[in-house]
């Protein structure tokens, strides 16, 4: 407790100290904070930081307060159509450009780590380093064989640093849980639990290892997407090293231009990478802001992205996936209608929704932005309308989303920044149509029946029984209800409809499980599945349903 209010007296002393008092609360419902403030001491010695440009002093704030919050300055950055130009280009300053620390601490925490001197494990080393960023800094070096690599260290202490933080914050959302009326929907706790994983999952380098082996598995031979290799040898939880890359800074527009880079094309590569990691892979990075993101200047005509930092990734669930999925597809089409149901039946809004209020309430939101480029669209407005919506519908926060949002708003900022005259929908839509066919359409249906079948064949000796027993406890519920009301030939009405019940039951689970079986054989043997096998797998599944529709 001492720590977590020392914390929050830190975190006063700064927000005085750069004047974020005033710029943050003045004219809020809590303006009457500033009147507190004015009592600090910090306020009467801090004249020269309050007078600063006001973009200055949030970035100089946050970087002050450390990682947690740098953080949180580098994710705004990406968001420049809601920042003004003085703000948003300060917080991008926060992508690789925070204060470094000693060279002796980074040379002593990769011979702690690797067990040897720095001048024995690399042939030059350079001591000054290439980028240092909130939980981590960069070296130069090469390796006794020749290999140019860059050495990643995290900062000393930036463990217990990160600790006392998401410590504070999960006290400050059991307070916003406590006094705001919206908390049960924004669910602030549990956002705050999954930053929690993410963030202590980047300290652990072996881990960004990993995750780096597997991006560069799966755009192995990739024309879109170049991932540096991993060196294990020199890799441990604190130091990583891995291949130096040459490319142009995402940021460095014009050094693109002028080697006349094509920008579509770029952009377009984008969107395209973030599709392929969401719904080929499902393992997309989920830390793309520009200083993690660089271009190969080796084919400008088909623009090449370098991706570094693989510290925080994501992937979903399989329903979270279909529905993510299915919901853009729909909102490509403008299927507002199937977006509205969507969201009932995965349960982020109340199962009582209507859903023609909700179509129209995401109507009236996005269909104005629709066939409009990136340079058209005011996002901001848009977020804050959707905001608004969902709050109407109590619609709650998925925490386990949160890592895809910030990648979509990564992705979103990068496009806009590269080619503002971008098409998303029409960029985007032949992607999802690709995974809804690879997903919904007859392979994956066939691939489903091959994976069922062996458990339908275990079953299939239990079957008798079961319907025995689904039949008499049936007749014997028919009986009850004969005698309790008096109603003679309930029983036999009974029977007759259970008996209607087992012989659809049966004949559509045998024509199910012949359809799948044939199938699969067609498919292991290299062939396509028989038209006939899917009438016949549709017969048995209308044939299940009328016999469930009997039942009721």
């Amino acid at each position: 407790m001492i720590t977590r209010l020392s914390r929050l007296l830190t975190i006063e002393r700064v927000m005085v100290k750069y004047g974020l008092d005033e710029l943050f609360l003045k004219g809020t419902r809590v303006d009457w904070m500033r009147h507190v403030f004015v009592l600090s001491p910090t306020r009467w010695i801090s004249k020269e930081t309050r007078a600063l440009p006001r973009g200055e002093r949030i970035r100089l704030a946050l970087e002050e307060l450390g990682p947690v919050f740098v953080k949180l300055g580098q994710m705004l950055s990406t968001r420049r159509d809601l920042l003004p130009d003085d703000i948003g280009d300060q917080l991008a300053l926060l992508q690789d450009q925070v204060p470094p620390f000693s060279d002796a601490l980074a040379r002593e925490t990769i011979e702690a780590a690797l067990g040897d001197s720095v001048e024995n494990i690399f042939a030059e080393f350079e001591t000054s380093p290439m980028a240092s960023a909130s939980v981590a800094q960069v070296h130069g070096a090469v390796l006794k064989d020749g290999e140019s690599v860059v050495v990643k260290v995290l900062r000393p202490g930036i463990e217990q640093m990160i600790d006392r933080d998401i410590s504070l914050m999960y006290m400050l959302a059991d307070m916003v849980a406590m006094t705001l009326p919206d908390a049960k929907r924004l669910r602030p706790r549990d956002v705050v639990v999954e930053y929690d994983h993410t963030i202590h999952n980047e300290l652990n380098l072996i881990n960004e290892a990993s995750n780096g082996v597997v991006f560069r598995n799966n755009f192995k031979d990739s024309d879109l997407l170049y991932v540096p290799e991993i060196y294990w040898d020199y890799t441990r939880k604190n130091v990583l090293v891995l291949e130096r890359i040459s490319g142009i800074p995402i940021r460095d527009v014009e050094r693109m231009r002028a080697i006349n880079m094509d920008m579509h094309k770029l952009a377009e590569h984008a969107v395209e990478i973030f599709y392929t990691q969401l719904f080929s892979h499902n393992f997309f990075h989920a830390d793309m802001h520009p200083g993690n993101i660089f271009v190969s200047p080796e084919n400008p005509a088909y623009p090449q992205f370098i991706t570094i930092d693989f510290g925080i990734v994501g992937s979903l669930t399989e329903e979270d996936l279909a529905y993510i999925g299915e919901n853009m597809l729909a909102f490509f089409q403008s299927d507002f209608r199937r977006v509205a149901q969507l969201h009932v039946d995965s349960g982020w809004v109340p199962p009582d929704t209507r859903v023609s209020d909700l179509e129209a309430a995401i109507r009236s939101v996005c269909g104005p932005i629709f066939e409009k480029p990136l340079a058209e669209i005011s996002f901001g407005t848009v977020l804050l309308q959707l905001f608004q919506t969902a709050r109407r519908f109590e619609m709650e926060v998925q925490p386990q989303l949160v890592l895809l949002q910030k990648t979509l708003l990564n992705i979103e900022g990068l496009g806009r920044t590269l080619y503002p005259e971008l098409d998303l929908w029409a960029t985007g839509k032949p992607h999802l149509e690709k995974w809804v066919l690879e997903h919904r359409g007859p392979k994956a249906l066939a691939n489903r029946f091959i994976e069922q079948a062996p458990k339908v064949l275990d079953a299939m000796p239990y079957m008798p029984m079961l319907v025995h027993d689904y039949l008499q406890n049936s007749k014997n519920a028919a009986a009850g209800i004969s005698k309790s009301q008096g109603i003679h030939g309930a029983a036999g009405a009974g029977r007759t409809r259970d008996a209607q019940l087992l012989r659809y039951s049966l004949a559509g689970v045998a024509l199910l499980v012949s359809a799948s079986l044939v199938g699969s054989a067609h498919i292991l043997q290299g062939a396509s599945t028989p038209i006939l096998c899917w009438v016949v797998g549709l017969l048995g599944v209308g044939l299940l349903g009328r016999g469930v529709i009997s039942r009721r």
